[in-house]
Parts: structure tokens; C-alpha cells; sequence
């Protein structure tokens, strides 16, 4: 009776259905870290992580490597994304290339994934021929990977994964609808996911993204405003100690806290593999 009622009715029963998606992830937590914990040793290795997926649910992918690369300072080629049809796909449908192995074989090929790497197949609904050539190849390239499913639990899932999500959200409020919860429940998994990684590696410290790198007006905003609380120093000096730092705020906290230059800092922060808490200690934030 979904079409007979008033539009507010409608929008409290897609919301309300969308706790079942929170539900889901909240239900796989240990396979979540399992993955992000994955992810930020193949990471650390000198990995990069490549998303992959169809449809939906590989626009979601492609979204989270955009992301990921300013908020935690990540140079553009250590996250890749690769979708069915391509970045065509990412604003138009491309069912058929969702049912194309080849198609996968030669993407997975000229994103060049290897044994280094930590891939990542998101699949919204079962698991599509695109999806699984992709899968059946980075196993043969011996990369680490993670499948990301809301199909619900199923057997034949596992051979395919190191770690397997296997999320069941249920049924969509207007059937095979997968943009709806389905989506939610990627997106929650994706992003806890990754920031669980990234908070491994030293990205953050506390909630700050201590890794961010100015390129642009609002990057040296959120640079300064970040030196600036860890350090209680004007903007002013902020900004300064930035710019001798190189572009790069951890440096220039490492610099301030320890009282040392900026190449000194850089190898405090190489011996603590990135960790700005094993140098300066508790900070008020």
C-alpha cells in the first residue's frame, strides 16, 4: 500500500526501514575490523587499496576512494576504484558490462593489482559474473581481499575472501531497489571500514585528521585550525610553523612538541611508523 499513502507517511516507513541497514552492520562488527585490520597491514606494506563493484554499490566504492585521499593526506594512487563500465557507469547505468568477466579481467589488469595490494568487491545484491572474474583474478594476483556482500550469509562466499562481510539487511521497501538500504548499509561499512585503517596508521590523533595536506584555501583552514588546537598557538604562528613543516601539519606538530626540525621530525615520524602519539604523548584536544 506503499503508493496509496501521503507523501510524510512514505518518508517515515524508508527512514524507519533504514535502521535495518544499521542493525546489519552493527550485527558483522568483528568481520568489519577483521577487514580494517587487513587493510591497514597491506597498507603499511606499501599496499594500495582498489574497490571494486558493479552498479550501485561500485559508485559507492568510487566515492569512498575519492574521499579517503584528502581527509587522511593520501597521495591519489594508493586508492583505486574500479567499476562495470567503467567511469561512465559512475553517472549512467551499464548493465551489461555488470555481466562482462572480460570486462573485469582487463580492468583489474590495467589497474595493475598485484600481490601488494587489498582489494575490496562490494557487491548490493548476489554476486554478478563482473564481480566475480574481479575476485577469481585478484586471487590469482595473490592480493589480500575483502568481499563486501548484503546478500546475507552464504557458504560459497567464503573460498572467494580473506574476510567476508556478509551483511543481510532484508528486503528493500520497494523491491530490488538497492540504492535505498542496501546502500546505507554499504556506505556504513565502507567508511568504518576504511577510518578503522587509517586510524591504525596514524592518520588521526584523537578526532583530528592530523594528516591533512593544504593545497587549497580550505586544506591550510583545517591544517592551521588542527596545529593551531594541538598547539595553542595563533593562527598566525600556525600557519608559519606549517609552512616550515612543508605543507604537512603531523610534521609540524612533531616539530613543536619535540622541539626538533623539520627533517628531524620526519624520522621520528618514520620510526614511529606515522604514530604521532608514541612522540608527543597525550595532548589536550
Amino acid at each position: 500500500m506503499l503508493d496509496s499513502l501521503p507523501p510524510e507517511e512514505v518518508v517515515k516507513l524508508l527512514l524507519e526501514d533504514e535502521n535495518n541497514a544499521v542493525k546489519a552492520v552493527r550485527a558483522r562488527a568483528a568481520a568489519l575490523a577483521a577487514a580494517a585490520q587487513l587493510m591497514a597491514e597491506k597498507l603499511a606494506a606499501g599496499g594500495r587499496l582498489v574497490y571494486v563493484g558493479v552498479g550501485t554499490a561500485g559508485r559507492l566504492g568510487a566515492l569512498e576512494a575519492a574521499e579517503c585521499v584528502p581527509a587522511f593526506g593520501l597521495p591519489q594512487s594508493l586508492v583505486v576504484s574500479i567499476i562495470a563500465g567503467g567511469p561512465h557507469a559512475l553517472a549512467r547505468v551499464a548493465e551489461a558490462a555488470q555481466d562482462n568477466p572480460r570486462e573485469a579481467d582487463q580492468r583489474m589488469r590495467r589497474a595493475a593489482v598485484g600481490p601488494q595490494d587489498v582489494v575490496c568487491a562490494i557487491a548490493d545484491t548476489e554476486i554478478s559474473p563482473f564481480l566475480k572474474a574481479a575476485l577469481d583474478y585478484a586471487r590469482f594476483r595473490r592480493a589480500a581481499v575483502i568481499l563486501l556482500t548484503c546478500a546475507g550469509p552464504s557458504p560459497a562466499a567464503e573460498p572467494l575472501a580473506d574476510v567476508v562481510i556478509d551483511l543481510a539487511p532484508g528486503p528493500e521497501m520497494i523491491a530490488g531497489c538497492t540504492r535505498l538500504k542496501a546502500a546505507t548499509a554499504i556506505k556504513l561499512v565502507l567508511e568504518a571500514v576504511s577510518s578503522t585503517a587509517f586510524v591504525r596508521l596514524g592518520k588521526t590523533y584523537g578526532g583530528l585528521m592530523v594528516d591533512v595536506r593544504p593545497t587549497t584555501p580550505r586544506g591550510w583552514q583545517r591544517a592551521t585550525q588542527v596545529v593551531s588546537r594541538l598547539t595553542n598557538l595563533p593562527d598566525e604562528e600556525a600557519v608559519k610553523l606549517i609552512k616550515k613543516a612543508g605543507g604537512r601539519a603531523k610534521v609540524a606538530l612533531v616539530m613543536h612538541h619535540a622541539r626538533v626540525n623539520a627533517a628531524r621530525a620526519k624520522e621520528l615520524l618514520i620510526s614511529q611508523k606515522g604514530l604521532l602519539r608514541a612522540i608527543i604523548g597525550d595532548v589536550d584536544v
